[in-house]
């Protein structure tokens, strides 16, 4: 056997960066943009839905929602995602990215439930050249970053708007009037700016071709394919038609997958379930751990509005100064150092600093540490992003065939995704106190806040351990990683 590349596949291997990449980064990135911003906000919004429609007013404690709202919430979204990642991504196999990411984009504007992560590391590693994949692949998902902030400064905007404008006391000095009704319009404000960036994508998308990678190894239409990417490159390209080998022809549930990327395949979905058990909990329950070590007031002492602008204030922090950085920090040096190394370096450093704020939990909870703990639990954050929860996305959408990438990465998402239910639900339950008296309204006593965070630095390990089956994909074509570049002599 030898390694025989069609020619338009190698110039797009070989491309200067050009205008194309960066558009395509951005058309690509959209899903990832809408997630995070909703990712975000979740726990905004469940703040004021707690405290405007499960007020008690012979309470001591502001509303908040019970355990099978709050899990209804948190979890639709992520369930729905599941499900749309796994179908999404088989779909892009039989109707080509370019029509499928149009679905879903619509879908998106519409329902807010489907960030489609197959087709968009699908879309960017076809398009991208060979030196530079990692990174353009990385830009695509460093739009979560951009999603994070930009639900940061709505949710400040919103409320600092609101806040003054109809002022109102903390729930200690009025139970009634401490949740005015204009808090109903912030979450609905903050919900709805979430929409407008896949409805401006949606033509631009359209304008771009399908990915030279689908048209020829898939629709098998070579001519097709170089006309399309001699346009996009702005050079000539000669059409060049090629036998095709059958015995590459083999379908998912086959033996010859299962030798030849079945390994592979655990690899990226274990790696993925397992990152998000970690991930989702920390972001989804950082209030909660902030509240727990004071760094966010009690929800007694501030009106509904005002608590909404505290724990967006912290969460943008925390984003700005650690989440961000990470995320950019892969895109930098993940054509340098490659995808393995970065992998096993952040969910190294994940292990050690979960480890380092749950043992001594009971001196960072201590008002003179606090900003210790703060910073130790930022810098998981940052080696989570400069790390798994960036090359995760990434590496399946290099080493698997053409014809079946997208799947491929469509079930090492939703393995993610269903991992995320875990840590969401998980961690809901798990880090109610032990004290039954101490626990919020509904839930029943947890394991705590301390041991919570022992268990997520336990799965980070397991996590770098599974790392050692992924490949490392630097410096190599798509084809040659894939195998479909060989031909018989």
């Amino acid at each position: 056997m030898a390694d025989q590349q069609l020619g338009v596949l190698k110039a797009l291997d070989v491309a200067k960066t050009q205008l194309y990449h960066f558009t395509a980064i951005v058309i690509a990135g959209m899903g990832f943009f809408t997630d995070a911003y909703d990712l975000f906000c979740v726990s905004l919004v469940t703040k004021l839905l707690g405290r405007l429609y499960y007020f008690n007013p012979a309470s001591e404690k502001p509303g908040s929602l019970p355990p099978h709202v709050a899990a209804a919430v948190n979890g639709v979204a992520l369930c729905g995602t599941l499900a749309g990642q796994l179908f999404f991504g088989w779909l892009g196999e039989q109707l080509g990215r370019k029509k499928v990411y149009g679905i879903t984009l619509i879908m998106m504007i519409v329902a807010q439930l489907l960030p489609d992560y197959p087709l968009s590391a699908t879309i960017m590693s076809e398009y991208a050249n060979k030196k530079t994949r990692g990174a353009f692949i990385a830009a695509v998902f460093a739009m979560q970053g951009v999603g994070i902030l930009a639900g940061g400064f709505v949710a400040l905007a919103v409320s600092s708007i609101f806040d003054k404008k109809f002022p109102s006391p903390t729930y200690a000095q009025d139970r009634i009037l401490s949740t005015p009704p204009q808090a109903d319009y912030i979450w609905r404000i903050i919900v709805m700016f979430g929409a407008l960036p896949a409805a401006l994508t949606y033509y631009w998308r359209m304008k771009m071709p399908e990915t030279a990678r689908y048209t020829a190894l898939v629709a098998k239409n070579i001519k097709k394919a170089t006309q399309d990417m001699s346009k996009v490159l702005q050079v000539d390209l000669e059409v060049e038609e090629r036998a095709e080998d059958p015995k590459l022809n083999y379908g998912l549930f086959s033996k010859e997958f299962l030798r030849r990327h079945g390994l592979h395949l655990l690899g990226t979905t274990s790696t993925w379930f397992l990152l998000d058990i970690a991930f989702y909990s920390q972001n989804l329950f950082q209030k909660d751990i902030f509240s727990a070590i004071g760094w966010i007031p009690k929800a007694a002492t501030m009106n509904a509005i005002h608590e909404v602008f505290k724990i967006a204030k912290a969460q943008t922090l925390i984003a700005l100064c650690s989440t961000v950085p990470g995320y950019w920090f892969t895109v930098a040096f993940i054509d340098i150092i490659g995808r393995f190394a970065i992998q096993l370096m952040g969910f190294f450093f994940m292990t050690v600093f979960m480890f380092a704020i749950a043992f001594p939990y009971n001196h960072w909870i201590l008002p003179d540490n606090r900003i210790g703990f703060v910073v130790m639990y930022s810098l998981t954050f940052f080696f989570a992003n400069f790390g798994p929860n960036a090359t995760t996305f990434i590496v399946p959408a290099e080493i698997f065939p053409a014809r079946l990438r997208s799947t491929c990465h469509g079930i090492s998402a939703a393995t993610g995704k269903a991992g995320a239910i875990v840590g969401a639900f998980g961690f809901l339950y798990a880090a109610q106190p032990q004290d039954k008296t101490k626990t919020d309204a509904g839930y029943p006593p947890g394991i705590g806040v301390k041991n919570s965070l022992i268990m997520l630095g336990v799965i980070n390990f397991v996590g770098m351990l599974f790392t050692f089956l992924v490949p490392e994909p630097k410096g190599k074509s798509l084809e040659e990683l894939s195998g479909e570049a060989e031909v018989d002599k």
